[in-house]
């Protein structure tokens, strides 16, 4: 089985889109995916079916019932914060050997493709001294680090990918979402950090027109030694 998880420069900048797409995109190949966003922060009852959990749910063709919402999404939060201040929030905090032990239940499922999206960005503090980086660490899985194109993408992206190498993380590809309000062309920002990065794939992803499911219009994302 092919694992890969799923992190980001930011917040905001497009990695459920990616999951999302990747997941339609090896599902219409015939294989089995699994997808887990195991910690949500942000998740409010009332638009629940506008959440990043729904969205994953819908691209598998799952109905959303509380059952599958558990399988997916166990830790979620209704303040849109960093998942250890959210936590905090509601009084409660997040246990790291839980997470761990989550996501590892499903290496044993008869699956092609396990994504595991994370939450904000590759140094958002999960527990009060662990971070999503501790989180990949922890799992050993392959990177897939998205980015965005606004003004100042470029020293984000070369950040993250240098702090990811340094502790020793597969970065497999890094994909650029589109950002709204982008600058320059996407394919200029691509190239630009193709530059700096030349041993890692570097995809595009263009800003799609607005749509309830986004990720059949994408564009075919190849990662490197992935099943899509």
């Amino acid at each position: 089985m092919k694992k890969f998880f799923i992190t980001a420069t930011g917040t905001e900048i497009g990695k459920t889109v990616v999951t999302t797409t990747l997941a339609w995109q090896a599902r219409e190949k015939g294989k089995r995916v699994r997808v887990l966003k195991p910690v949500i922060s942000g998740y409010d009852k009332e638009t629940c079916n506008q959440s990043d959990t729904a969205q994953i749910l819908q691209c598998l063709e799952i109905e959303q019932t509380q059952a599958a919402i558990d399988s997916i999404s166990p830790w979620r939060f209704k303040a849109p914060l960093s998942p250890d201040m959210a936590a905090a929030r509601e009084g409660t905090t997040l246990e790291f050997e839980s997470i761990i032990n989550f996501c590892q239940e499903t290496e044993n499922e008869s699956n092609d493709l396990l994504l595991i999206e994370g939450v904000g960005g590759l140094m958002v503090p999960l527990t009060a001294s662990k971070t999503v980086l501790d989180w990949i660490k922890a799992l050993k899985y392959p990177v897939i680090m998205v980015a965005g194109s606004y003004l100042g993408t470029i020293s984000h992206t070369l950040t993250t990918v240098e702090t990811a190498q340094k502790f020793g993380l597969n970065v497999a590809s890094i994909v650029i979402s589109e950002s709204e309000h982008s600058p320059v062309p996407i394919d200029e920002t691509a190239n630009s950090i193709r530059r700096f990065l030349t041993n890692i794939p570097v995809l595009e992803l263009p800003r799609l027109a607005p749509s309830s499911t986004p990720w059949q219009e994408a564009p075919e994302l190849i990662i490197k030694n992935s099943v899509t």
